[in-house]
């Protein structure tokens, strides 16, 4: 039981006899083995209650794992959509780069058509009337200025 030999115990049986007499064995025995009763449902209460603690503190260690690793997880989702919303906002601001581009590249090209007629059209300011006029139109569709003398029709019409 303790450690103890047969020997051991008959020795302390021997000792009992001696010392209590067989009138008060039999009374000290029951009372030995309530102590020791109450002694083994004290050292069973302390065991299962630091096995609980222990259980307690494991449950309590797996708990913190498990936080820790859906906060990581919370804030790797966090991060990805951030930048998932990043891409979105990078891809829009690209797309209307894009068209911006596409319609300078519109508005250059139709500057390029333009420049050969404005290059024929040389404008010219007339000093007196203040009036701008293509030095390439016909005479007949020139406006009239204050100096000039109106032609007749018919001249005119001769002329074209």
């Amino acid at each position: 039981m303790f450690g103890m030999s047969f020997p051991e115990i008959l020795v302390i049986a021997i000792i009992a006899v001696i010392a209590l007499g067989p009138e008060k064995l039999p009374k000290a025995m029951v009372e030995i083995a309530k102590y020791f009763k109450i002694i083994k449902k004290s050292v069973n209460d302390a065991k299962s209650s630091f096995e609980q603690e222990i259980r307690i503190a494991e449950l309590k260690e797996d708990a913190k794992k498990y936080k820790d690793s859906m906060a990581k997880t919370q804030e790797n989702i966090r991060k990805k959509l951030t930048f998932e919303e990043l891409d979105e906002l990078k891809n829009g601001i690209n797309s209307v780069k894009s068209s911006a581009n596409e319609t300078l590249e519109d508005i250059k090209k139709d500057l390029g058509d333009l420049k050969p007629n404005l290059a024929k059209l040389d404008i010219q300011i007339d000093g007196k009337t203040e009036e701008i006029t293509p030095l390439d139109m016909p005479k007949s569709q020139k406006p009239e200025t204050k100096d000039e003398k109106p032609t007749s029709n018919l001249k005119e019409n001769a002329d074209v």
